[in-house]
Parts: C-alpha cells; sequence; structure tokens
C-alpha cells in the first residue's frame, strides 16, 4: 500500500520545477504580445472616442510586468545553481500572477469604460 505513495526525487523535483519555468516563460512571452495587440486596439477606440483611457497605462505596466516574469524564468532556465533556479523561479511565478490579476483588473475596466460611451 505504501509503494503507491511516493515522494519525488530530487531529480524529479528539479525537471518540474524546470517544466514550471517553460511553462511561466512561454506564457509570460506571449502575454506580452497580448498586451502590445490591446494597447493598439485600444490606440484605435481612443481615437475614435476621443477619450484616453487609464487602461492603456494599465496594459503597459503589466507587459512589463509579464517582462519581467518572463526574463526571471528564462534566468531560471539557465543557471546551474538550484538554490538560484529555485528563487528566481519563485520569483517569476509570483510577478506572472500579480501580472495575470492585473490582466483581470485590466479587463474589467476595459469593458466597464467601453461600455459608459
Amino acid at each position: 500500500m505504501n509503494s503507491l505513495v511516493t515522494t519525488p526525487s530530487k531529480s524529479q523535483r528539479t525537471r518540474l520545477d524546470e517544466n514550471i519555468c517553460v511553462h511561466i516563460f512561454t506564457a509570460s512571452a506571449a502575454m506580452v504580445g497580448v498586451c502590445l495587440t490591446v494597447t493598439g486596439i485600444i490606440r484605435v477606440v481612443i481615437a475614435t472616442h476621443k477619450s484616453d483611457m487609464l487602461a492603456e497605462d494599465l496594459l503597459a505596466v503589466n507587459a512589463m510586468l509579464y517582462l519581467a516574469s518572463c526574463l526571471l524564468s528564462y534566468w531560471a532556465l539557465r543557471t546551474r545553481s538550484v538554490i538560484r533556479n529555485y528563487r528566481l523561479e519563485r520569483m517569476a511565478d509570483v510577478i506572472f500572477l500579480v501580472a495575470l490579476t492585473l490582466t483581470a483588473v485590466s479587463a474589467a475596466y476595459i469593458t466597464w469604460a467601453m461600455s459608459l460611451h
């Protein structure tokens, strides 16, 4: 019965951490592109409605957070130190979650701002 429940070995945990880093890296890079695309769309909307929106600034900050997360996860993938890898991955993870939350806030703001016009 105990043989069914095994704890992962150190090499398995390292591979799992690297796998998470790869996912953070690719998702962050993709989200930078999403933020840039939406910023371009908002510029078109601002030009047609003749109004400025806070959403553009939110998305710029959002893109920078995703970029920071992307760079940290890339650095974590390239480092040879397990301790440094762990720390960089955790920082990338936290920044990615903050950026993801800001994405939801930005989406809500854009939706409400567009509905008011």
